[in-house]
């Protein structure tokens, strides 16, 4: 099927009314013969503040030769990004989950103000990628998605490092278990380069998730950042995105349910981030497909986990490449027949198609066979109770405690729970409860990674449970329940726990329980008061009055 082309532009560049238009359109570099021709967004993220972005203008030049190439003209523009490791732990990471509907929001009006027929957007830190994969869910105009690929592992003593370990080290060296001068050594080796973290943390698990969903061509997000071949397929992206506009293929025919259940299936047989959860039902919303947080949980129960990833594993996102990439995952569950192989994406191929490519390095063992996974389900699991009554989330790759009960520890913001376990104020046992950190009450949902990670530093990760209404970083691992809805600002019930309380965490029934009669908890509920907002002006402010519920992807209306 051969679409017009200049489906939108024709009504910006065509026409004696259009000469302003044109004249300001020459100025930036357009010739006659260009009027002619549709117009092509490269939606980028490119930054220099991450290394997660920093290479995206060498990847955007190679996708606008492709573009040239194949009868197009790109014209580039970029939106932002906030790096969740570079401000972890601090007031910036509010902005991290702000920053997805900023991105999403900023696409939308490029694109929609500048008439453009097709979109190539680019991606890289974590926010970027469900936030530019939104705009293209808004705007249904032939488009993709190339995501930038992974930095390569540090070398530190003798073994690989990713960030992950940085984050774990400053608990070890705060507790003594590690020397001021190794912590330094190590913080200088583990990032090497340009890529977004290694392992299949939170950037890494939406790469796998929008190859599945199709929205990304097979196996092109996992080529690491800096691997040669990644700048000839950003070449192959500019031919693409031509053949995607003459066949007139859009994401409504690609986001579909199905594919947003392969998706599902992706992270859990990856063992990948929480944050999945958040991003796949703001795609759904956006795409005005119905989907339930309860899904992910039905999903999950049916997926093996099967691939050996850090932060639950032993191997990261360049293994995984090696190995045989996500193409080979997508093999092994398609044979057991746990995707649907039917969906299209934006190749124009079949998720089976693209699939059947898949070649397996000869004696890997990134990747399991489906008799032989790690666990007979996936990663992540979802949780209700007296606690959760919306459900919260928790990632249970790498897990082997899978019930604990304890006395509450209760702090209202992710920094005073880091103080109490920088200062050994956090014993087995305990239940570290962190709340007002919710969409609506941080605002902006920060990842606790900083407290997490100080708790896996300090020996304590595998006998404290903590939970929060705020979100994880893909790579926290422990007994951790994100995302608890609703959250303390709504007056949610985790607004009503008090120190000492006893809480359960049983993840084999799929709860979370405060140990009071629901009597009591009604009375502290009615008692509770309502917290006044922490910013009265500016983007955070207009964030808390929009935002919705994490239990519904935390989308703004």
């Amino acid at each position: 099927m051969t679409s017009d082309c200049k489906h939108h532009s024709r009504e910006l560049t065509e026409g004696p009314g259009r000469a302003p238009a044109r004249a300001m359109l020459r100025a930036v570099g357009l010739r006659d013969e260009d009027f002619s021709k549709p117009l092509i967004a490269i939606a980028n993220t490119w930054s220099e503040i991450t290394p997660c972005n920093l290479h995206l203008r060498e990847l955007a030049a190679s996708v606008k030769a492709g573009i040239h190439e194949a009868g197009g003209v790109p014209l580039e523009f970029n939106s932002v990004v906030v790096s969740d490791g570079i401000s972890m732990g601090t007031e910036g990471m509010k902005a991290s989950l702000v920053s997805r509907e900023v991105v999403a929001d900023s696409i939308e009006l490029v694109v929609r103000g500048h008439l453009f027929d097709a979109v190539v957007a680019l991606s890289g830190c974590d926010k970027t990628i469900p936030g530019t994969v939104m705009a293209l869910a808004r705007l249904n105009l032939p488009s993709l998605m190339l995501y930038g690929g992974s930095i390569m592992p540090g070398q530190f003593q003798g073994h690989q490092v990713s960030i992950q370990d940085v984050f774990e080290a400053v608990g070890a060296q705060a507790r003594g278990k590690m020397s001021e001068a190794d912590l330094h050594d190590l913080e200088r080796a583990a990032c090497p380069g340009a890529g977004a973290c290694g392992g299949q943390f939170t950037a890494n698990t939406m790469s796998i998730a929008f190859e599945f969903l199709g929205i990304s061509p097979m196996g092109w997000n996992g080529i690491p950042a800096l691997d040669p071949h990644k700048t000839s397929i950003a070449t192959q992206c500019g031919h693409l995105i031509m053949d995607l506009l003459k066949r007139d293929l859009r994401p409504n025919a690609i986001i579909t349910r199905n594919a947003l259940d392969n998706a599902i299936a992706a992270v859990a047989s990856t063992g990948g981030s929480t944050n999945a959860v958040l991003h796949l039902l703001a795609i759904a919303h956006e795409m005005g497909v119905a989907l339930d947080i309860d899904d992910f949980d039905t999903i999950n129960q049916r997926t093996p986990l099967i691939a050996d990833l850090k932060p639950g594993g032993r191997y990261m996102a360049v293994d995984l490449y090696q190995a045989g990439g996500t193409s080979l995952v997508a093999r092994r569950l398609l044979e057991a027949g746990l995707l649907n192989g039917k969906c299209l994406t934006v190749t124009g191929r079949t998720l089976r198609e693209e699939a059947g490519t898949a070649k397996e390095t000869v004696g890997q063992t990134v990747v399991r066979r489906m008799d032989d996974p790690i666990t007979p389900t996936g990663g992540l699991v979802i949780v209700h109770g007296n606690l959760a009554p919306d459900g919260c989330v928790i990632k249970v790759a790498g897990q082997q405690k899978m019930t604990h009960t304890g006395p509450a520890k209760v702090f209202d913001c992710e920094e005073d729970a880091f103080a109490a376990v920088r200062d050994g104020n956090i014993v087995d046992g305990d239940v570290i409860v962190i709340r007002y950190e919710g969409p609506q009450g941080g605002p902006g949902m920060r990842e606790m990674l900083g407290v997490t990670s100080a708790l896996v530093g300090a020996g304590l990760g595998e006998t404290v449970a903590l939970l929060t209404d705020g979100r994880f970083s893909g790579a926290t691992h422990g007994l951790m329940a994100g995302h608890v809805t609703p959250e303390a600002s709504r007056g949610g019930p985790i607004a009503a726990v008090r120190n000492g309380d006893t809480i359960t965490l049983d993840i084999p029934n799929r709860r979370l329980d405060l140990g009071i009669t629901g009597d009591e908890m009604q009375t502290r509920l009615r008692e509770w008061t309502p917290r006044s907002p922490k910013y009265t002006s500016g983007v955070l402010a207009k964030y808390a009055k929009s935002v919705g519920s994490a239990a519904k992807g935390a989308v703004t209306s």
